[in-house]
């Protein structure tokens, strides 16, 4: 399939987490997180599976960072693991989970590629879960202190950092619809924990800033949320999924203030005795960017909350039900695919947010069947398909003036897909859970392709 043509500023990576594929979980003075405890838990995670071993990236990351080096990507965005660094999540950091990313960004720029580090991507601490997690205000101040450590010793190597991967899962997903680690189904806590996740961000920008960490920023995951009618009550039921999805999010980072319909969507849940005064001002300090992690559009119509006594909702029953998208192709993860609304997604996040930092695509991609032929290839023609037409739609959202940076796939590797265990696959490189073996997809060197092709324009645009 042929390439689109971005414009040459675009810089391209692929994005991978730490738990998702390092494995070595009871290596080098890590810690258990809440994911080590979450797949140990019966019933969480598909077949009983964990990132105990994943893709073995602990051990066999030179071979990975070769993979990177042969795509040609100018970026690599990875996580650093919080327990790695500090295995009890507080206290003085282990030199040898701090030695392992030091050999890791070391490793990245030797083959000529800029390291993005996020700083969390949902592996907290099992010793703060332990005493309160996200709920409890200390966990922003541990997550500070942590961003410092790393910062003071990678940041003079790393010039781009994410503080947070989708705090809406974190949050959400993790504490209201159970289906992340830590697993529960909470409601006013669920909320306290995005407040605290912000405030964490925000006090972590402080130390980056003090440590002279290089650009800084957040990755979000907003959603694109479309009516099933056009009835009041649809239109009604989007707009509450907006600040649950989004708003939350966006608004006090980027309008120094919580959305102003949270009791329509929360009732008494929404009691903020957690937020103080103050807090809005750390949350919103100045970013150089914001990542965008970007996947399908969602459907939504009214419908009666699932549990009858406002007291005892979840942070997640608004008063919505997800609806089919009907005549287009889903992924494996059952997600529609409509490239189209990534442009708009993208368009409405401009316009909504006036002054928004420079965006980057930190996440895009799609879990396909990639079943290999008789000679090990994995022709993922639906996977090359879907990458060239969100290409397509991202070029479309940058002619209509969307300041985008950076784009990267998710992901480099096959990995751990968290409660789906290692049955959904992402990677340009399929890897062989037994054997730990890395092949190289059709959709690998397509990817390279365009990127051979686009550092052509680049070049041909300075000439």
């Amino acid at each position: 399939m042929e390439h689109p043509e971005l414009p040459p500023h675009l810089l391209f990576g692929t994005a991978t987490a730490a738990y998702q594929i390092e494995g070595g979980v009871h290596e080098g003075g890590r810690g258990p997180s809440i994911w080590d405890t979450y797949s140990r838990t019966p019933g969480r995670v598909a077949r009983g599976e964990s990132g105990d071993v994943a893709c073995d990236h602990y051990h066999r990351y030179p071979e990975d960072i070769g993979l990177l080096a042969d795509l040609g990507v100018d970026l690599y965005r990875f996580s650093v693991a919080w327990p790695r660094v500090q295995p009890t999540g507080a206290g003085t950091p282990n030199p040898e989970g701090l030695d392992f990313y030091d050999r890791l960004v070391d490793t990245v720029l030797a083959a000529g590629i800029e390291p993005a580090l996020t700083l969390y991507h949902w592996d907290l601490p099992q010793a703060l879960e332990d005493t309160g997690g996200w709920r409890v205000r200390d966990t922003a101040h541990r997550f500070a202190e942590y961003a410092r450590i790393v910062a003071d010793r990678l940041g003079d190597r790393v010039g781009r950092w994410i503080t947070l991967n989708e705090p809406f899962c974190t949050a959400f997903v993790g504490h209201a619809v159970g289906r992340h680690a830590p697993g529960t189904r909470e409601g006013t806590p669920a909320l306290a924990a995005a407040h605290h996740l912000l405030l964490a961000h925000g006090l972590a920008v402080g130390e980056l800033r003090a440590a002279g960490a290089g650009d800084v920023g957040i990755t979000l995951n907003p959603d694109h949320l479309v009516p099933a009618t056009g009835s009041a009550a649809d239109l009604a039921a989007v707009e509450r999924a907006r600040t649950l999805h989004n708003r939350v999010w966006l608004d006090p980072l980027f309008t120094g203030a919580y959305p102003d319909n949270e009791k329509e969507v929360w009732g008494d849940l929404a009691d903020h005795s957690y937020r103080r005064d103050g807090d809005l001002d750390v949350i919103g300090r100045p970013l150089d960017f914001v990542g965008v992690n970007y996947y399908r559009p969602i459907k939504l119509r009214d419908a009666p909350h699932t549990e009858p006594d406002p007291a005892a909702r979840t942070a997640v029953d608004i008063g919505t039900e997800q609806v089919a998208y009907e005549g287009v192709r889903h992924t494996t993860m059952g997600w529609p695919v409509v490239p189209e609304t990534f442009t708009e997604m993208l368009v409405d996040l401009d316009r909504r947010y006036p002054g928004l930092p420079p965006i980057y695509i930190t996440e895009n991609g799609s879990a396909e069947e990639d079943r290999p032929d008789e000679d090990g290839r994995v022709r993922d023609t639906d996977r090359i398909s879907y990458l060239h037409d969100h290409l397509t739609a991202l070029g479309a959202a940058i002619d209509a003036g969307v300041d985008v940076r950076g784009y990267f796939v998710w992901s480099l590797l096959d990995n751990f897909e968290w409660a789906y265990g290692y049955d959904r696959r992402f990677g340009l490189v399929r890897v062989d859970y037994d054997a730990l073996t890395r092949h190289p997809k059709d959709s690998y060197h397509w990817y390279r392709g365009l990127l051979d092709a686009h550092r052509a324009r680049r070049g041909a645009d300075r000439d």
